[in-house]
């Protein structure tokens, strides 16, 4: 799709990664408008998993995107130096990019192409999708002649490959094709053409995973690859919470995000989609190849159905159905002689036993009857039990289970839990111990979620002065699950007060008041709602206003003599400071 270059930003003195369109894709009039809107759209997506867009710019009949440059590696290049990857790694990769796809849900965008080489992975193990928006436009812009498909057919999902239009659901269907690979170092749709490769994913079931992937580990996985959209996770946040539950060993907190994990559904969840959602009139335009195409899927599939139809399903000659009758009228008759046999057998039975019978009841049955009908009334006295089912009561509050079990005569226990995935999870019920049949008078234990954790307080921040401005840099790490929702800042200018901002950037200028001789900077990051707490304190001395007594003796009034830095200042650090920078102040003054 384009050429990506690391490059340095000027202004403010970053490192950035710029992508560069490829002339072949300039060559659809609308093409350069449709990508301007899917760059702002992917610029208002705020999450600390999905690579920032800075900037957009058109040079010389070419497009570029200025985007945040991620350290790392992509999770194809893992894939192809370790082959497999662990459960819990899997459903840490599945938990964090279902959360980043949760936000651009919200925004109204889906992504189109999730695969390894968009998921790019970091040193400390966090995932950033990138291609965010680029993937849609380019399922609008025709196949070469040679019959390449534009996209990743191998990630493709049931209803794209048929010509629907994509969802959310196509987002979970790719990234759990993702997982598959992942656990099983291979994907589950294979073929020798791309067309093969499409038409396995409509039509054909994949291979179990190992048995060695935990049970409702494959379960989830299964689920987000069903043939149809419904059977999958309701959403991209609900498929975020299970993969969570599961890599902390939490598999009743993941079936109430997704019920498949239990197994429940499943074995239908991967059955081939109604074919008539795939037998559409519209034409696909993500998998015809060539500039004169001659099939489309749903005609592959519409003459497969032909075929089948013919082979299996053909109507019957006159001389079939002459025939036909004829044996079923034969077997009728003796069905009838057999049955008028059978009935006057019983009728001489019956009244010989009538006949040389003396006893005044000659038939026994109804003592019989009587007799058996107080067999049942052992089991009145047998103890009775109360059967539980963890799923009638995960979710609840623990007043309304408490409530439940103490109606049926046991006696809840309040466990606390996990960390709450979400403030309205609070509270809640997430595990459920004994289940099945219980004594009356048993202790049940509710294991609740306890309150939301609280992210970390974020790394120092980063300052420098720049002219006239303070340059602040800030990281954002919220906890795996939590979505980022922004920053507050707060700034101490010596000389002048102190001042606050909200902001969801990272890297940003401010103006320096007039009358500061040196500034603070602490911040804290929002997660999920949920503030931290501030971060250390980054200082830094404010260049002198020109013709100021402090810069005609050639230093900042501060007495380490730096007119910049960056992070925190040692005050007692005079000896080492750097003579160069009160040589600039001099200069700038």
């Amino acid at each position: 799709m384009g050429e990506v270059w690391e490059a340095t930003d000027l202004v403010i003195g970053r490192q950035v990664a710029i992508k560069i369109l490829k002339d072949e894709y300039m060559g659809d009039p609308g093409f350069l408008e449709r990508f301007r809107a899917e760059a702002r759209h992917a610029a208002l997506v705020n999450h600390e998993g999905i690579a920032n867009v800075y900037d957009y710019g058109e040079e010389n009949g070419s497009a570029y995107l200025v985007m945040e440059l991620v350290p790392g590696e992509a999770l194809s290049t893992i894939l192809e130096r370790e082959r497999v990857l662990p459960a819990d790694q899997v459903m840490d990769i599945v938990a964090q990019t279902s959360s980043a796809l949760s936000a651009a849900h919200r925004a109204g965008l889906v992504h189109r192409d999730i695969k390894p080489g968009n998921l790019l992975i970091t040193p400390d193990h966090r995932v950033k999708i990138t291609d965010f928006g680029i993937a849609r436009i380019a399922d609008q812009v025709p196949l070469t002649a040679t019959g390449q498909v534009m996209g990743t057919v191998q990630y493709l999902s049931p209803e794209q490959a048929s010509g629907h239009p994509a969802t959310a659901a196509t987002d979970i269907y790719s990234l759990g094709i993702v997982a598959y690979e992942s656990l099983a170092g291979r994907r589950p749709f294979t073929g020798e053409s791309q067309v093969a490769i499409a038409m396995a994913h409509i039509n054909d079931d994949p291979s179990p995973l190992p048995v060695t992937v935990p049970e409702p580990v494959r379960n989830l996985v299964m689920a987000s690859i069903a043939k149809d959209p419904k059977d999958r996770p309701e959403s991209a946040d609900a498929f975020s919470r299970a993969a969570a539950a599961l890599r902390d060993g939490q598999v009743q907190r993941a079936a109430q995000a997704v019920p498949a994990v239990l197994g429940e559904g499943v074995g239908t969840a991967t059955a081939p989609l109604d074919r008539t959602q795939v037998l559409s009139d519209e034409r696909p335009t993500t998998v015809l190849s060539g500039t004169e195409p001659t099939s489309t899927f749903d005609d592959l599939l519409q003459q497969n159905d032909e075929q089948t139809a013919t082979k299996g399903l053909a109507a019957p000659t006159p001389e079939e159905e002459e025939e036909a009758e004829k044996k079923k009228s034969g077997q009728w008759r003796w069905w009838l002689v057999g049955a008028i046999a059978l009935l006057a057998i019983a009728l001489g039975i019956l009244g010989f036993a009538l006949l040389n019978s003396g006893e005044p009841e000659p038939t026994p049955t109804p003592s019989q009857t009587q007799v058996e009908t107080p067999d049942p009334e052992p089991t009145e006295t047998e103890p009775a039990s109360v059967t539980i089912n963890a799923d009638e009561y995960v979710g609840m509050t623990y007043e309304e289970a408490a409530s439940r079990l103490t109606q049926l005569g046991l006696v809840p226990v309040r466990v606390d839990g996990n960390a709450a995935p979400s403030q309205s999870d609070v509270g809640r019920v997430h595990e459920v111990n004994p289940t099945g049949n219980v004594e009356p008078g048993s202790s049940v234990q509710l294991t609740v979620y306890t309150d939301v954790q609280t992210p970390d307080a974020p790394p120092v921040p980063t300052v420098q002065i720049q002219g006239s401005d303070v340059i602040v840099q800030l990281q954002s790490q919220c906890p795996p699950g939590q979505s980022f929702d922004g920053f507050t800042i707060e700034y101490s200018w010596a000389g002048v007060g102190t001042t606050t901002e909200q902001t969801t950037e990272t890297s940003f200028g401010v103006s320096i008041p007039d009358g500061a001789t040196r500034v603070d900077v602490r911040y804290q990051q929002t997660c999920n709602g949920t503030a931290s707490s501030f971060s250390e304190t980054a200082s830094v001395d404010t260049p002198p206003p020109p013709g100021s007594d402090a810069n005609a003796n050639g230093g900042s009034a501060d007495q380490d003599g730096n007119g910049s830095s960056f992070g925190n200042q040692d005050p007692n650090a005079n000896e080492s400071a750097d003579p160069e920078a009160s040589a600039d102040a001099d200069t700038e003054g």
